[in-house]
């Protein structure tokens, strides 16, 4: 199916780009989620008619993400699970965690926005995870997990 993407998608082109997608991707990601449209020529149509006001709404997106980057890239969380005497934990801290205590320090970050690269930690220490906030924008924390005895 060929679609007109109405935002940046990773992995796949930019705004005003007409790609080829499978069509289960296409009528169950990107139209559900106004990522894009199909390419017929009535819609082809529209949007180059509204293509100046769906470039300011990225750029204004792009800025906010960057803004919001430079406040909250190099900072530390401290997370507290349940560890037993060897410093590993009962169970894991996970991005759901991470996302939870960011919220709490007043970022708007969800869950799918953070990035762990080697899975949840499961260990007590700092550890390091990249936060995508955009898909240009991406600020790397250090999470530190503290263990209680129980």
């Amino acid at each position: 199916m060929q679609i007109i993407l109405l935002d940046k998608v990773a992995n796949l082109g930019s705004l005003g780009d007409i790609v080829k997608v499978k069509d289960g991707f296409a009528r169950n990601f990107l139209i559900p989620t106004r990522l894009a449209r199909r390419a017929t020529e009535a819609n082809k149509a529209e949007f180059a008619a509204r293509r100046v006001e769906l470039e300011k709404e990225a750029a204004a997106k792009l800025a906010a993400a960057q803004a919001e980057g430079t406040k909250l890239s190099g900072s530390v969380i401290k997370v507290t699970q349940k560890a037993g005497v060897d410093g590993r934990l009962f169970g894991s801290v996970t991005n759901a965690d991470i996302a939870d205590e960011l919220n709490k320090q007043g970022y708007k970050v969800a869950k799918a926005q953070v990035r762990m690269p080697n899975g949840p930690i499961k260990v007590t220490g700092e550890s390091t995870v990249s936060v995508a906030l955009h898909t240009d924008v991406v600020c790397e924390i250090t999470v530190t997990v503290l263990g209680e005895t129980a």
